[in-house]
């Protein structure tokens, strides 16, 4: 399965060395995850871009799930819904529930394990091709087990498209 990065990602403690530009596609993927729409329009301007040639009519493309269903919803509603109408492809957001509040990544929860027990996907994804979605790749600890939840529900995962893939990131 193919999974693909548009941008690095710097954190905010590391950008002192980088671009300018580079700072403002930062900027811009952390203001897409605190879902302001101007950040919104250009994730869907630059993954529509990065997708338009591919051949996406029986997809289904979902979104993983943000830490509750209200950040969830702020994050990735209306995103689906423009992204899925420029490209064609089924919109599968409601397929997917967070139920209650799992801890960030980024305040150490144990991220597998947790959205294990606080998501819910719909069985209509069974026998489905999806293409997952997400904002930022770090070590892959969430996207790979929502793929396998996914997989446990009878979808079928064709690939992975994230904004930006966390540069300098060392895993232990």
């Amino acid at each position: 399965m193919l999974k693909y990065a548009l941008y690095d990602y710097i954190p905010r403690r590391r950008q002192c060395r980088t671009t300018f530009e580079q700072q403002e596609t930062c900027r811009r993927i952390l203001d897409f995850k605190d879902g302001r729409t101007y950040a919104r329009q250009w994730a869907v301007t630059e993954i529509g871009r990065a997708l338009h040639a591919a051949k996406l009519s029986e997809v289904v493309i979902v979104c993983v799930p943000a830490s509750c269903q209200h950040t969830y919803v702020r994050r990735y509603k209306k995103f689906s819904q423009m992204l899925c109408a420029i490209l064609g492809t089924a919109d599968g957001f409601d397929c997917i529930e967070v139920i209650g509040h799992r801890r960030k990544a980024h305040h150490g929860a144990p991220r597998d394990e947790s959205l294990v027990r606080n998501v819910a996907i719909s069985s209509s994804l069974r026998g489905r091709k999806v293409l997952v979605i997400d904002d930022i790749y770090t070590t892959g600890a969430t996207s790979d087990a929502f793929i396998r939840r996914l997989g446990a529900v009878g979808a079928t995962v064709c690939g992975a498209v994230f904004l930006g893939k966390t540069r300098g990131h060392r895993t232990a």
